[in-house]
């Protein structure tokens, strides 16, 4: 799993995952709040959301590192 997700969209991932757990905790929203809430806090942590990698986004700066051809 190459890392997809960058800085700014890493922070606001967990931010909006918190938001939702807590909303769900005190029982603004329902359930779904539990679920997104911890989906989205999961890509954030994780850096590696999988519909990026179905639509072909990347946010994260860092390149993968190539291999050396052998000499």
């Amino acid at each position: 799993m190459t890392a997809n997700v960058g800085g700014i969209d890493r922070i606001l991932r967990i931010v909006a995952g918190l938001v939702l757990i807590a909303l769900a905790a005190t029982d603004v929203v329902g359930m779904w709040g539990y679920i997104v809430g911890g989906i989205v806090l999961a890509t954030g942590v994780i850096r590696f959301c999988g519909a990026y990698t179905l639509l072909g986004i990347n946010t994260c700066p860092l390149k993968a590192t190539e291999e050396e051809p052998a000499k």
